[in-house]
C-alpha cells in the first residue's frame, strides 16, 4: 500500500461550502506529550493517494450537492460514535455504592417491564398498519376492479389504466412528500440504519418520534400505492424507535418527562432496548418470536449477552400476542390467536407435502440460482443508488421519481394483465381477493391479475398455496422478470419500504415455475414436484441471495409457514445462496451502509493488518485538558469550529514544571457542557454559592440532546475561574501502548464499544487517540489492505 501523502479537513456541520479535500500536507505523528494547550485537529487524518484531482474551494461550493459524490474510497466524517462504555467516575461509583440489593432487583424488573411495553406498543403499531393498509387497499382495488369490469365490454379500458395509475401516484406522492420534506431518515427499510446504530454509530434522527410517525404513514402509502415493497423493514425500524423512546421514560420531541426509567438514560442501556425493539418488529411482521431474536442477533446487534436474549424473546412474544389479539377482535373472532403475524404466508401444515432425499440437490441448485439473481439485484440497485446520489438529491426530484415509479408499476401491471390469456376456473373454494375476469369466459378469472392486482403479501400467499395448475409457466416467467426489475427500481426510493416481501414474491414466482417444469419433464414429477413447495424454496433462495441472512431467516420462514419439516432444505438453500452471492457482491444492507459512507466496524479487523500499529493509525497530537483547568480554556476548546472533539484526555503535571504531563483520566464533551451549564467552578464551590452538588441525574436529564456550547453563557469573570475535573472524568480510561497492532486495537474498540482509546508511551504520556473512524477506514480490498478517503458531507 502506498504511503500517505494527503490530508483531509472538514468543518462544523453547518458549513456546507467546505470542500471534500483541502491541501496536500504530509501527516505527522507527534511523539511528544500533549499538554493542556496542545490543539489537535482530529479531522486531519491520512488518506491513500487516489488518482482523482483536488477540487478548488470555488468549484466545491458552486457544484457540490450536500450528498457525498460516490467514491469507493470514501468515509463520511459527519457520523459520531455512541458512548457504549460506562463512564466510571466518582459520581457513578458513589451511586452504585448507595444502591441496595433490592435496588438492583428493581432495576432488573424495570428492564423486563420496558421490554414488555416495547412488545405491546410495537404490536399495536403493526396492527394499525395492517388494518389501515387492508382498508385502503381494499377500497382502491374494488374501485379499479369495478371500473375495469364496466369498460371491458364497452371499450375504453385506457380510462381504467389512468385511474389505476393516478390512484397509485396519489398515495405514493403523499408518502414521498412526508419522507422527502419532513424526515428523510425515514426513507427505505431502516434496517441498515438500525444495524449501524446497534454497531455504535450515531445516525442523526434515526430513533426520533417524528421518524416513527413518518415511517408508519409512509409505509402505508407505499403499500397502498401499489409499489413493489413490503412492510417488514419499516416495522423493524418502528420497533427500534418505540424501544428508544419507551426506555427513556420521556419524549424529548414532545417535551414530556414522565420521571420514570431515568437510570436507562445512557447509550449502553438504550442500545439493548433498541435490539429488543428490532426483534419485536420482526416478530410482529412475521409472527416469528424466535426468528426475531435471531434476526437481532445475526443481522442487528453488535453486542449481546445471555440475559438480553431472554428479555428480547419476551418482547417478541408480547409483540406477536398483541398483534394477533387485536387483529382477532378486528376480524370479529376474539380469542383466535392463530394469525401468524402482520405478513400472513398461510400455513403449510395441511398441505401433506414432504420432500424426498433426491430433491436436496435440486434445492441446492435453486439456492445457487437465488444467489446469482440476488447478486444481480444488488449490483443493479448499487448502480441505481449511485445515480440517485449524484442526480436525484433534491426533494422535489425524489417525489417525482417515486410518482413515476408508481405510475410505471401500475402501467406495467395493467399491460401484463391485459395481454395475458391465462384464464383459470373460479371454483367455490377460490382464495383470490379481487378476481378479475377481463377477457376470460364466465366463471373464470385472469391468473396474471392474482399476482399483480393484489398486495404483495397476498400474492406470495397465493403462490404458496394455490392448487397446481393455477398458473401457467409463461405467466410466472413474465411476472418474475417484470417484478424483478420493478422491485430493483423501487428499493432506494424516498419512501418508507422494505425489500423482504418483494424478494419473497420474486423467488416464489420462479420457484413455482421450477416446480411446474420439474413436474412436466419427470414421469413421476406430479407426485413429488409440488409447485407450492418449490415456491417456498425459491422464495427463501431469492431473499437469501439479496440480504444474505441464514439462521434467522430459516427460523422466520419456518415460523411464518408453520412447518418445521422444511427447516433443513431452507437452511441449505440459504447457505448456498449466501455463498454464491458473496462471491460476486455484498448483501444489500451492507452495500447501502457502504454507499452512505458510514464508519461501520465489522466483527474482525482486516486479515492483513497485523503490521500496522496504533502509532500509525491514531490521530495526533491530541487536545488534552489539565485536571484542574481554566474555564476559559475549556470554553475556547469546545467552541473551536475547526474541530469537533468529543473526548479529551485529562493530564496531570509532574512534580516539576519541566516534567511532561501524564494521563490521569478522560472526559467527554457532553460532560463538560453539563458542568459549564451548572457552573461547577472551584471558586463558587469554595464560596458556597452553588445550590447543591452535581449528581448523575443532571447528566441523565440532559441526555441525549446535550445543548451546544454556543447556548452556554459564560461571563468574562467566570472565564477566569477554574474547574476541577477529577470528580467527573473517567479515572481509568482504556489505553494501549503505541506499538500495539491494529487487530488488538480493533478488538478493544469493537468488543467493548469504546468511543475513544488513548494511546500512551512507556511513561504514560498521551501520544494519540484512536476513534472509530481511525479503524473503519482500513479494509481488505482487491489489491490488499486499502485505506478509505475521508470526506465531509
Amino acid at each position: 500500500m502506498a504511503n500517505i501523502t494527503k490530508k483531509v479537513s472538514w468543518s462544523s456541520r453547518g458549513d456546507e461550502g467546505t470542500p471534500l479535500l483541502n491541501g496536500s500536507e504530509t501527516r505527522r505523528h507527534s511523539k511528544e506529550s500533549s499538554a493542556g494547550g496542545a490543539v489537535f485537529q482530529i479531522g486531519r487524518l491520512s488518506t491513500v493517494d487516489l488518482e482523482e484531482e483536488m477540487m478548488s474551494d470555488e468549484d466545491s461550493v458552486r457544484g457540490r450537492p450536500k450528498e457525498i459524490p460516490h467514491n469507493e474510497k470514501l468515509l463520511s466524517l459527519k457520523y459520531e460514535s455512541l458512548d457504549y462504555d460506562n463512564i466510571e467516575n466518582q459520581l457513578f461509583l458513589e451511586e452504585e455504592r448507595r444502591m441496595s440489593y433490592m435496588g438492583f432487583r428493581c432495576l432488573e424488573i424495570s428492564r423486563w417491564v420496558v421490554c414488555g411495553l416495547i412488545g405491546f406498543l410495537t404490536g399495536l403499531i403493526a396492527c394499525f398498519i395492517d388494518i389501515v393498509v387492508e382498508q385502503l387497499a381494499g377500497i382502491k382495488y374494488q374501485v379499479v376492479k369495478e371500473n375495469i369490469e364496466r369498460f371491458t365490454e364497452v371499450g375504453g379500458l385506457s380510462i381504467s389504466l389512468i385511474l389505476w395509475a393516478v390512484l397509485n401516484s396519489i398515495f405514493v406522492m403523499v408518502g414521498a412528500i412526508i419522507v422527502a420534506f419532513f424526515e428523510p431518515i425515514a426513507a427505505g427499510s431502516g434496517i441498515p440504519q438500525i444495524k449501524c446504530y446497534l454497531n455504535g454509530v450515531k445516525i442523526p434522527r434515526v430513533v426520533r418520534l417524528k421518524t416513527l410517525v413518518v415511517k408508519v404513514c409512509g409505509v402505508i402509502c407505499s403499500v397502498v400505492g401499489g409499489l413493489a415493497v413490503g412492510k417488514e423493514g419499516p416495522m423493524i425500524h418502528s420497533g427500534a424507535v418505540v424501544a428508544a423512546g419507551v426506555s427513556q421514560g420521556r419524549s424529548t420531541s414532545l417535551k414530556r418527562d414522565f420521571k420514570i426509567f431515568e437510570y436507562f438514560r445512557r447509550d449502553t442501556e438504550k442500545r439493548d432496548f433498541v435490539s429488543a425493539g428490532a426483534a419485536a418488529g420482526v416478530s410482529a411482521a412475521f409472527g416469528a418470536p424466535v426468528g426475531g431474536v435471531l434476526f437481532s442477533l445475526e443481522e442487528g446487534a453488535s453486542f449481546w449477552n445471555q440475559m438480553l436474549t431472554w428479555r428480547i424473546f419476551f418482547a417478541s412474544m408480547i409483540s406477536t400476542f398483541t398483534l394477533n389479539f387485536f387483529l382477532s377482535i378486528y376480524h370479529k373472532n376474539p380469542g383466535d390467536l392463530s394469525n401468524p403475524g402482520l405478513i400472513n404466508f398461510g400455513r403449510f401444515e395441511n398441505d401433506s407435502v414432504a420432500y424426498y432425499l433426491y430433491e436436496i440437490p435440486l434445492f441446492i441448485a435453486m439456492g445457487a440460482i437465488g444467489g446469482l439473481l440476488g447478486a444481480l439485484f444488488n449490483v443493479l440497485n448499487y448502480w441505481l443508488t449511485i445515480f440517485r446520489i449524484r442526480y436525484v438529491h433534491r426533494p422535489c426530484l425524489q417525489v417525482m421519481e417515486a410518482m413515476l415509479v408508481a405510475a410505471v408499476t401500475a402501467t406495467v401491471s395493467f399491460t401484463m394483465i391485459y395481454f395475458s390469456d391465462d384464464c383459470q376456473p373460479l371454483g367455490p373454494e377460490h382464495t383470490e381477493e379481487y378476481p378479475l375476469q377481463l377477457f376470460c369466459a364466465d366463471g373464470e378469472y385472469n391468473s396474471m391479475a392474482t399476482a399483480f392486482f393484489n398486495t404483495p403479501e397476498r400474492s406470495v400467499r397465493s403462490l404458496f398455496h394455490n392448487q397446481p395448475g393455477s398458473y401457467n409457466p409463461l405467466t410466472l416467467g413474465v411476472f418474475t422478470l417484470t417484478y424483478f426489475f420493478l422491485a430493483c427500481w423501487t428499493y432506494g426510493l424516498t419512501v418508507s419500504a422494505g425489500v423482504f416481501i418483494p424478494s419473497l414474491l420474486i423467488g416464489a414466482a420462479w420457484g413455482r415455475l421450477c416446480g411446474i417444469l420439474l413436474a412436466t419433464i419427470s414421469a413421476t414429477g406430479s407426485i413429488w414436484a409440488d409447485p407450492g413447495k418449490y415456491a417456498l424454496i425459491g422464495a427463501a433462495a431469492q431473499l437469501g441471495g439479496i440480504v444474505r441472512m441464514t439462521l434467522s431467516l430459516t427460523v422466520i420462514l419456518v415460523e411464518a409457514t408453520g412447518n418445521v419439516t422444511y427447516g433443513l432444505p431452507i437452511m441449505l438453500v440459504l447457505m448456498t445462496a449466501k455463498i454464491v452471492g458473496d462471491y460476486f457482491v455484498e448483501g444489500l444492507y451492507d452495500i447501502h451502509i457502504k454507499l452512505q459512507s458510514i464508519p461501520f466496524l465489522h466483527w474482525e479487523a482486516p486479515a492483513t493488518s497485523h503490521w500496522l500499529t496504533a502509532r500509525e493509525v491514531m490521530s495526533s497530537p491530541v487536545t488534552c485538558l489539565n485536571k484542574v483547568e481554566k474555564v476559559g480554556t475549556i470554553v475556547d476548546t469546545l467552541s473551536n469550529t475547526s474541530t469537533n472533539h468529543n473526548g479529551f484526555p485529562v493530564v496531570v503535571q509532574g512534580a516539576s514544571s519541566e516534567e511532561p504531563a501524564k494521563l490521569c483520566g478522560l472526559i467527554l464533551r457532553s460532560q463538560l457542557i453539563v458542568l459549564l451549564k451548572h457552573k461547577v467552578f472551584v471558586e463558587l464551590a469554595r464560596s458556597r454559592l452553588t445550590q447543591r452538588k452535581l449528581q448523575l441525574k443532571d447528566f441523565r436529564d440532559a441526555y441525549p440532546r446535550f445543548p451546544p456550547i454556543q447556548s452556554i453563557h459564560v461571563s468574562q469573570d467566570e472565564r477566569e475561574c477554574m474547574m476541577d475535573l477529577s470528580e467527573f472524568m473517567t479515572a481509568t480510561p482504556y489505553t494501549v501502548p503505541q506499538d500495539t497492532s491494529l487487530p488488538r486495537v480493533f478488538k478493544l474498540v469493537r468488543a467493548l464499544g469504546l468511543r475513544h482509546l488513548v494511546v500512551v508511551d512507556d511513561e504514560n504520556r498521551v501520544v494519540g487517540l484512536v476513534t472509530r473512524k481511525d479503524l473503519a477506514r482500513y479494509h481488505l480490498g482487491k489489491h490488499g489492505l486499502e485505506e478509505l478517503q475521508l470526506a465531509q458531507t
